[in-house]
């Protein structure tokens, strides 16, 4: 077995650029999950406590935690009328690392999907398999 035949479908790298159209922060009801580094990075920006921001913006999920959501599915931290996060530079690693997800990376035809629904998916800079691997390893989704 050669080297090439041991590497991912997208080892020649993807592209993704943002292109801050917000459809990853808005759309169906879904999980942000958040851990305990990402719970006060956050608290920090929003200059609350853990324990208040904890009661007004994090939800549990059996063990876990989500960030809340909007009746409509938009995260609580988008900001609907200027299409931007509010948290942008502490925005949990969930949103740090989209589109790298182990679901968006299995197949071709699942990173097909994934541009189909974002934009910035298949478009603007090349993403090198180093960065890609780094990213993807950070979320298993």
């Amino acid at each position: 077995m050669s080297d090439s035949d041991l590497q991912p479908w997208y080892a020649k790298g993807l592209r993704f650029e943002c292109s801050q159209c917000g459809d990853c922060c808005t759309g169906a009801p879904g999980y942000v999950w958040v851990n305990k580094e990402e719970i006060q990075n956050l608290a920090d920006t929003v200059e609350m406590d853990v324990e208040q921001f904890e009661d007004t913006y994090v939800r549990r999920v059996g063990i876990r935690k989500s960030l809340r959501e909007f009746p409509d599915g938009a995260c609580v931290f988008f900001d609907t009328e200027a299409r931007k996060c509010t948290v942008y530079n502490a925005r949990p690693r969930q949103c740090r690392t989209w589109p790298f997800w182990d679901s968006n990376l299995r197949t071709p035809q699942d990173w097909a999907a994934t541009c189909e629904i974002c934009p910035g998916s298949g478009q603007g800079k090349l993403h090198q398999i180093e960065v890609i691997e780094k990213q993807r390893s950070v979320m298993r989704l």
